[in-house]
């Protein structure tokens, strides 16, 4: 037998002696030996479990003791963690807000910008305008111009041929030969 099994012999034959002498027919003594049997049991037990059974107490306690730390620094970096989201969260409305900010600044710069092109094209239209209406005021004058020449020419023809009668034409006619003769023409 190993040494190991060894103790679990020896508990088998302590246990079946007072089993078999109750067997037998001892009947008074049989009370005093399952009192010994269980006293002997319980000293052999203690006696034999009692470095395996407190090998296994103190490594359970150690692993406890290990799962406990072990805990207890996830605890710590739960902790940790939720004290970091909860400061990130608390900075997220502030980044919201200047994210906010940002955005309203860079719309009002936009719309700026928009508004300046755009005065900036009207003023170029209204040149542009002014320029045009300039153009159309002088080709309307000279227009005007030429008509009333038109006219002018046409009244002073038709006031000539109303009022200049044959003596005169005859009259112009050698004034400007004798002004031709002189080298008086204009």
């Amino acid at each position: 037998m190993s040494r190991r099994t060894q103790p679990f012999g020896l508990m088998a034959v302590l246990c079946l002696a007072p089993t078999a002498a109750f067997a037998a027919g001892e009947g008074g003594m049989g009370m005093v030996w399952e009192v010994v049997n269980l006293a002997l049991l319980v000293g052999v037990l203690v006696y034999f479990a009692r470095k395996p059974v407190l090998a296994y107490l103190s490594g359970r306690r150690d692993e406890i003791q290990g799962n406990l730390k072990g805990a207890e620094k996830l605890l710590q970096q739960a902790e940790g963690k939720l004290q970091e989201w909860s400061e990130r969260a608390g900075q997220l409305d502030t980044e919201a807000e200047s994210i906010r900010a940002a955005a309203r600044k860079a719309a009002q710069q936009e719309r700026d910008d928009i508004v300046a092109d755009a005065e900036a094209t009207a003023e170029r239209i209204r040149a542009s305008a002014g320029s045009v209406v300039e153009r159309e005021l002088r080709a309307a004058r000279e227009s005007l111009r030429e008509d009333v020449a038109d006219l002018a020419t046409e009244l002073a023809s038709k006031i000539l041929t109303e009022q200049v009668n044959d003596e005169d034409r005859l009259r112009l006619v050698d004034e400007f030969i004798t002004k031709v003769e002189h080298g008086e023409t204009h």
